[in-house]
This record gives C-alpha cells, structure tokens and sequence, in this order.
C-alpha cells in the first residue's frame, strides 16, 4: 500500500537513507524494494528526498559537507582520530537504522574538507566471512572489507559519483581463482563480475 505524503519539513535520516537507496537502485532494485517497503515510505517518497538532497548540495550558499551531515544526521555517534598516511583526520560515524551493523562514515581532514563519505561495519560488529566468490552477496559487506578479504585488491574509478570499484583475484567454491571486480555504491558491495567490469 503506497504510503501518505509526508509533508514537506527538515530533511531528516529518515530522508538520508532513501538518498542511499536511491543511488543502490540501479543495481539492485529488489533489494531497494525490500527496503523502502520496509521503511514505509514509497517510490515517490524516495524520489522527493533525493530531489530534496541534490537541492541541499547545490544550494547557493550550501553548508559544508560537515554541517550539512550533523544538521540532517544530528551528533555523530563517535569521532575518531584515524591516519591515513601522513596525514591525521576524523573519522565520524552515524548509525544507519535500515543497516544497523554499519554506520555511515565521513572522514574529515584538519582544514574541514571531507576526503570520504561511506558506509562502514560498525565497531565491534561480526563482518561476512569472505573466502570465495560465491560468499559475495550484494549489501553483505563494505569496500574496505572486501580489499582485506582479497588481498591486494586494486582501487577501480566509480562509473558515477558515491560509487567504488575493486579489482582482485578470488576463488570460486571449487579453488579455481579468477581475476574479479566489485562495484560498491556508498562503500556496500553491488554486484561483483568476474573478468571485467561488473
């Protein structure tokens, strides 16, 4: 049953999480489904908020990414010194309700320019067993989960923004190793092909 229109008012998580969805349905529209279904909401529902979204980041005088994730999101859960390379930044984390051993994460350098947005295992939250193609389910794990699972994995550039890409060497049931790819969309894992593009 479609659900009633939501008036229109502050952009809430709510809302965020159909951006998400939004992006992962041109991959997986079942599971899309299941989701928004699951949140009550409908298609119109979800293409008002990713309208909604876009008009918050092309606004005229738009928030930094920061202020706009701690307007929509509140407080993060947790903020967290974390390295990368030389250099030293915060990652932030907000939980997600629709996936609730991930939470969204947005890494922050010193001069408050985000470097990354994505959604990660939460801390102390049990990962996948990644051992062969087949344990690669689409939604069941991350970008960073993947490329330890599959070591060394190689960055492949997104074929649009809030994507990811990976290429590795995996092994199906059997043992037989292939040269293999994964796309992720918001840091989830999409679709994996083997041989090529996904």
């Amino acid at each position: 049953m479609p659900s009633a229109k939501r008036p229109a008012g502050p952009f809430t998580p709510l809302d965020f999480q159909l951006v998400l969805l939004r992006r992962m349905a041109d991959h997986n529209p079942d599971l899309v489904e299941d989701a928004r279904r699951e949140l009550g909401v409908s298609i119109t529902d979800m293409r008002e908020a990713n309208r909604r979204w876009q008009a918050l980041l092309h606004a005229p005088r738009a928030r930094s990414a920061v202020a706009r994730y701690r307007s929509v999101l509140g407080d993060p859960e947790s903020t967290t010194p974390r390295r990368i390379g030389d250099l030293i930044c915060d990652a932030l984390l907000w939980p997600v309700p629709l996936w609730p051993d991930l939470r969204f994460e947005v890494l922050v350098a010193p001069d408050s320019v985000v470097w990354n947005e994505w959604l990660v295992r939460a801390p102390g939250a049990p990962g996948p067993r990644l051992g062969t193609l087949q344990d690669l389910i689409p939604w069941s794990c991350t970008v960073d989960e993947v490329a330890r699972a599959f070591a060394p994995a190689r960055p492949l550039e997104g074929t649009a923004p809030t994507r990811w890409g990976l290429a590795f060497t995996a092994p199906d049931a059997s043992g037989t190793r292939h040269a293999c790819t994964a796309e992720f969309t918001w840091g989830l894992l999409q679709r994996t092909g083997v041989g090529g593009r996904p």
